[in-house]
């Protein structure tokens, strides 16, 4: 019986333990304790808790998981568990994506540094100490994104458009390490692939909706986006490909952000962990196949047995609602969405009477819906019918 180690849980990570059980395999999981209410009673895996969802914390679960002999495979679930998973990958000799992948995935100045040698698209940058410190740099390049190394779900990024913009940052920032870049005007992708040993299987991109300057919020993903342009299609191939040969990726899946500006596709950020916002989800709603059982699969250097699907069968879509900040007076049209045929799943997380604050970082979304339909347009159809009928009024 083959055994997997999966380094995070939570929520959208289930799906990795149900693939794993349903294929005959022993699971050690390793989880926070505040993740801990969330996971299933009565199965057979054992689970292992960490005091702190914190890089170094999963790190010690994950030894400590696999303490009692080496594991067949390690799945790193989410951004904080890269690091934990491909050091485990490393000492025991199993597949994944590198460490040297994985920790250039976790520092957005690290890929900016080895994509600049290696001749990949991506925009002008400085890393700096302080954002005084990158004061002049940007003050020359305006418009610039500033953007914490680190941090994900656009938590800290934030675009500088005028030099009065600059100079209240400069008054409000902290003194974090950070990267400036020059910030890329065009539509926004993102790239999701399945890798072995350097080569991909499988391959979708992502059409994405973002608030507008300064903070990119993701409001609404589409998966199955075809460049009608072949040229475009061409050189959005070779990019992506120079991305992983740049950061050493073998083996696992790849997250890949990247804008396709004027000069064309530009890296915004690479990250070799399961996608956030339901991305995965509606990746195997498109295509048909499970996303989960095939990273699985990998991990443990099983084959893949006709498990992928080249192309999109159906068409599926992430959206994320928008209110006015203030607080909820009403929410209504809920029911009424959810019998839509083409709705999977409708979701609020706020309440009337909760506070919505101005949207800033994905965090601070109040909800989400999944839609998949059998074609483009019946898609877009039904993304209008969820914000034509959901209503959330706010006051104050």
């Amino acid at each position: 019986m083959k055994e997997l180690l999966l380094v995070g849980v939570g929520s959208m990570g289930r799906p990795y333990l149900d693939a794993a059980l349903r294929m005959g395999c022993s699971v050690r999981a390793v989880e926070s304790r505040a993740g801990a209410p969330n996971l299933p009673a009565g199965t057979r895996a054992e689970f292992h808790l960490v005091d702190h969802a914190l890089d170094e914390s999963w790190l010690l679960g994950a030894l400590r998981a696999a303490g009692r002999g080496a594991p067949d495979g390690v799945v790193g679930f989410a951004e904080t568990h890269v690091t934990a998973a491909a050091l485990l990958q490393d000492r025991f000799g199993l597949p994944g994506p590198s460490l040297q992948a994985a920790v250039i995935s976790r520092n957005k100045g690290l890929q900016r540094m080895v994509c600049a040698a290696a001749g990949v698209g991506q925009p002008g940058f400085l890393l700096a100490p302080t954002l005084a410190d990158a004061r002049e740099w940007a003050a020359e390049h305006l418009p610039v994104v500033v953007k914490p190394l680190t941090l994900g779900g656009s938590l800290g990024v934030e675009q500088l458009s005028t030099a009065e913009a600059l100079e209240d940052a400069l008054g409000r920032r902290g003194g974090d390490r950070l990267l400036v870049e020059q910030a890329v005007e065009g539509p926004e992708f993102s790239w999701e692939a399945v890798v072995r040993d350097g080569a991909v299987l499988f391959e979708n991109t992502t059409a994405k909706e973002t608030t507008a300057p300064p903070y990119f919020v993701e409001l609404t993903h589409r998966c199955g986006h075809r460049f009608d342009d072949p040229r475009t299609a061409d050189a959005v191939s070779g990019f992506t490909r120079g991305v992983l040969a740049a950061i050493g990726m073998r083996t696992g899946l790849v997250h890949l952000e990247f804008r396709l500006g004027p000069q064309g596709p530009a890296l915004m950020e690479v990250a070799v962990r399961t996608p956030g916002d339901y991305l995965a989800e509606a990746i195997c709603l498109s295509y048909g196949f499970d996303l989960y059982e095939a990273v699985v699969r990998l991990a443990l250097d099983l084959p893949l047995d006709g498990l992928l699907r080249p192309g999109p069968s159906r068409y599926a879509a992430v959206h994320y609602p928008r209110c006015p900040p203030g607080r909820i007076t009403g929410i209504s049209g809920l029911a009424e969405i959810a019998a839509h045929p083409f709705v999977v799943r409708i979701s609020v997380d706020r309440g009337v009477g909760d506070s919505v604050a101005p949207m800033r970082s994905s965090s601070q979304r109040i909800g989400h819906a999944v839609v998949v339909a059998p074609t483009v347009e019946a898609r877009e159809e039904t993304l209008e019918f969820v914000r034509s009928r959901l209503r959330i009024t706010t006051a104050g």
